[in-house]
């Protein structure tokens, strides 16, 4: 199959839901303007907000979210495909799903997945996050079956458990999708190694939108969304942290040679773990 156009959006999502969706929906719009077919924003495009109390205020059920809707009224209209790459959802019982939405060019949903892995760490400067205590974690990975291409859905911290993509490209993913919105301090130490290494030990096309800049809730994400191909190289990036749209032409026959090459799924072997101990001898 030949290739095509895809789009990843650097946004810097604020606390008013309204003006997030106004600026997704201008990215969008520039992004099938320049012939993207199919349109991918950060993790939690709908709102950034510090605090249970000040998100819970926010958000809203699935079927009443204005910014869902609004993802599948773009897609019917610009016949893209609309990948919502997250937003907080209001589940019944207190909690949140921080849940992807995948739209067709007709506005119809074909896919959502929520985060399975939950960022709870302590890092330097007394930074910690803890959104176990908010959001309730998925439990099932997801290939959506595109005309162009198998796509693995997952987001942000999913990144570091390699497992969940080796899964998926076993499954026969050709694209990893990795909507993000990782903090500057992980960002800068690990964002182009981790989002490489899961391209190049798939040997799958890799599209990762990024949220980036500081923040109106005083959090800074690192931004540089970029889209890596299955040999490792990266084919576009927002080299930066300001808002933006990263084009890329991707074929999935590469995903193939790229395999053919090196067919490690196919080369891969079970194994134990033993443990080997020292005792030391005492003359």
């Amino acid at each position: 199959m030949s290739g095509v156009r895809v789009a990843a959006l650097q946004m810097r999502s604020g606390t008013d839901p309204a003006a997030n969706r106004a600026a997704f929906e201008a990215l969008v719009r520039e992004a099938a303007g320049k012939g993207a077919k199919y349109v991918q924003s950060p993790e939690m495009t709908g709102v950034l907000v510090r605090g249970r109390e000040a998100l819970m205020g926010r958000i809203r059920p699935e079927g009443e979210d204005a910014l869902v809707r609004r993802a599948s009224e773009l897609a019917r209209e610009l016949s893209i495909f609309v990948h919502l790459g997250s937003t907080a959802i209001l589940l019944e019982g207190g909690k949140v799903a921080n849940r992807s939405f995948l739209f067709g060019p007709d506005g119809a949903r074909i896919a959502t997945y929520d985060k399975i892995h939950m960022f709870d760490v302590d890092l330097d400067q007394g930074e910690s996050w803890r959104e176990s205590a908010t959001y309730a974690p998925g439990a099932r990975t997801l290939v959506a079956a595109l005309p162009f291409a198998r796509v693995g859905l997952s987001v942000c911290y999913d990144l570091r458990f390699p497992q969940l993509f080796r899964a998926q490209a076993l499954a026969g993913a050709e694209v990893l999708a990795v909507p993000a919105a990782f903090t500057r301090q992980t960002g800068e130490a690990h964002w182009h190694v981790l989002t490489r290494a899961r391209a190049i030990e798939n040997g799958a096309w890799l599209i990762a939108a990024a949220q980036g800049g500081k923040h109106e809730d005083g959090r800074d994400t690192f931004g540089h969304s970029l889209i890596v191909d299955p040999w490792g190289r990266i084919m576009a990036e927002a080299d930066h942290d300001e808002p933006a749209v990263v084009l890329a032409e991707i074929d999935p026959a590469a995903s193939a040679e790229a395999r053919r090459k090196i067919p490690n799924l196919k080369n891969a072997r079970e194994f134990s773990v033993e443990e080997a101990t020292f005792r030391e001898v005492v003359a």
